[in-house]
């Protein structure tokens, strides 16, 4: 059944009040996922609109397109990157749009498919790509980049304050045999943390920030955002909105940093001075929504 692979969309609120969908628009989600975003604004934009759906995982896409089904000939789904929007709207014929959506990071629908290796709680292969098509996985990272290397990943993509350890740890432990599972690098990181520190250092688990900086270097999700973002930023008409949902630190700087420099070109003006954060009564529904910070800026 769809229903049971479906993701709880963030601040699903907000995000239409500030695009403010209307029929005969055509607006982009260009991390489509299970649909809550863009099922939504499918209703605001029917009839005439058109919903220009991207992604880069071909099972979330095939949901949508059951999900979908009684808004057929509203929508394209499109198996692409979203720092290809530029070549996806050409390919349609879209020159100028209404609005855009990112809604950054993995859905609670790809955490809990333990085959995609996202998630340090169940154990699965080191997988980890968005994309299932592409050719470099998590296993590849772990097993062959080199020490220093993976130190600098851990701190980068992680601000894991024991990257040094965990990477000396695990290109020990790989010369005994490969870091195949989730399980084994979760070990192998609570292994390396000094155990004083399991517990008063970290809120969240201790493999949270490895697996996070694994992940964001596997897709390549903080190098393609800033290029993504000034690429939806041209295609905008005059006051289209861009809403930008972030859900670390290291995202969300690249957004607003992003945003600032579009706003001294004399591009945008951004609607919030500071990111929107999830309702109390949000969080408590959907605690995986409780990190989330959403941006808002309009196309001058």
């Amino acid at each position: 059944m769809v229903e049971e692979k479906l993701h709880i969309p963030v601040m699903l609120r907000e995000i239409i009040d500030y695009l403010d969908p209307k029929p005969g628009q055509i607006i982009v989600d260009a991390t489509l996922g299970t649909g809550g975003h863009g099922f939504e604004i499918l209703k605001k934009i029917v009839p005439g609109g058109r919903l220009v759906g991207i992604d880069r995982d071909e099972d979330s896409l095939a949901i949508c397109r059951e999900r979908f089904n009684e808004f057929t000939g509203s929508y394209e789904l499109v198996h692409a990157n979203f720092v290809d929007l530029d070549k996806v709207l050409g390919h349609l014929g879209i020159g100028q749009i209404g609005g855009i959506l990112f809604d950054l990071g993995i859905s609670t629908y790809q955490l809990k498919d333990a085959e995609r290796g996202f998630s340090f709680q169940q154990e699965g292969p080191l997988d980890m790509r968005l994309d299932k098509s592409s050719y470099i996985s998590a296993y590849d990272l772990v097993n062959n980049l080199n020490e220093n290397e993976i130190s600098h990943m851990l701190w980068s993509f992680g601000q894991e304050r024991w990257h040094n350890r965990i990477a000396h740890l695990l290109v020990e432990e790989r010369r005994n045999h490969p870091i195949s599972t989730t399980s084994q690098l979760a070990d192998l990181v609570m292994r390396a943390i000094p155990y004083r520190y399991r517990r008063s250092y970290y809120r969240i688990h201790p493999a949270t920030r490895t697996f996070q900086a694994v992940r964001i270097a596997v897709n390549r999700e903080l190098e393609i955002l800033e290029s993504a973002i000034k690429k939806a930023v041209a295609i905008l008409g005059k006051k289209a909105k861009i809403c930008v949902i972030s859900f670390h630190s290291l995202e969300d700087r690249v957004v607003k940093h992003t945003f600032r420099a579009l706003k001294a070109d004399g591009l945008i003006d951004i609607i919030t001075a500071k990111p929107i954060t999830p309702a109390d009564g949000e969080v408590e529904a959907n605690p995986s929504s409780r990190s989330s910070k959403l941006r808002v800026a309009e196309r001058i």
